[in-house]
């Protein structure tokens, strides 16, 4: 009787994680859901202007991929080159430095190009001058690098857009803690190209609290079938 008790309390302590785990999914995908309902919000919504330096302190995650406007001059000079794998196939992210009006600077992804226009000189019509206004989709800033390889400043090699260094790389002042990723509007030559802001949140956690509350009833079956068997059962079935 000992036996069975304890292998039954464990059983149920079991049952008990099982069950926990495919309620957390089941939480998990209520706030997935959520999440993409309200991304989906703000990337549907009209423009606003991007946040100024007051708001700066407050950009956070509530903010990303917020439809944001503004204005000012391209740096073209400082800009870089951000590996990136597209639709378009592999080549660079063109990250370009927008000075406002106020003097504050913010970070605007013009688009892709493919690695064979990744000089300047190459796409010289896309250099645009003077005042210029963007649209596009506010993105928080991606440190350190990607998986297993980090960004190297020193040799130009990016793999992440990360607005803190690259603003120390470029000798960037008053620089916004996000960057813009413009929209599809084509640019002269056609080049960078714009609107490829890829948004996807996986959401697998139906299938995970199937998966867990599956788990659940096969063990309870089990153990409900283990312990109505009877002590004659087990002896008849070892001769």
């Amino acid at each position: 009787m000992l036996r069975r008790a304890v292998f039954g309390a464990g059983a149920g302590l079991v049952f008990l994680v099982l069950l926990g785990l495919g309620t957390w999914q089941v939480e998990r995908r209520a706030w997935k859901l959520d999440l993409i309902a309200r991304v989906d919000a703000r990337v549907h919504a009209p423009p606003v202007p991007a946040p100024g330096a007051a708001a700066w302190p407050h950009v956070g995650p509530d903010d990303a991929y917020r439809h944001v406007r503004l204005s000012g001059t391209f740096l073209h000079d400082r800009e870089t080159l951000v590996q990136a794998v597209t639709e378009l196939g592999g080549g660079f992210w063109v990250l370009t430095p927008l000075r406002r009006p106020d003097g504050t600077v913010v970070l605007v992804n013009r688009g892709f190009v493919p690695g064979d226009r990744r000089d300047p000189a190459t796409r010289a019509a896309g250099q645009v001058a003077g005042e210029t206004a963007v649209t596009g989709l506010l993105r928080l800033t991606e440190p350190g690098g990607a998986f297993l390889r980090s960004n190297d400043p020193k040799d130009g090699r990016w793999y992440s857009r990360d607005v803190a260094a690259i603003a120390a790389a470029r000798d960037l002042t008053d620089v916004a803690p996000y960057f813009v990723d413009a929209d599809a509007t084509s640019n002269p030559g056609g080049l960078p190209v714009g609107g490829l802001t890829v948004i996807a949140f996986p959401n697998n956690h139906l299938v995970y609290a199937i998966t867990w509350y599956g788990m659940a009833l096969m063990l309870a079956g089990a153990v409900i079938y283990l312990l109505r068997r009877g002590p004659g059962d087990r002896d008849a079935e070892a001769r």
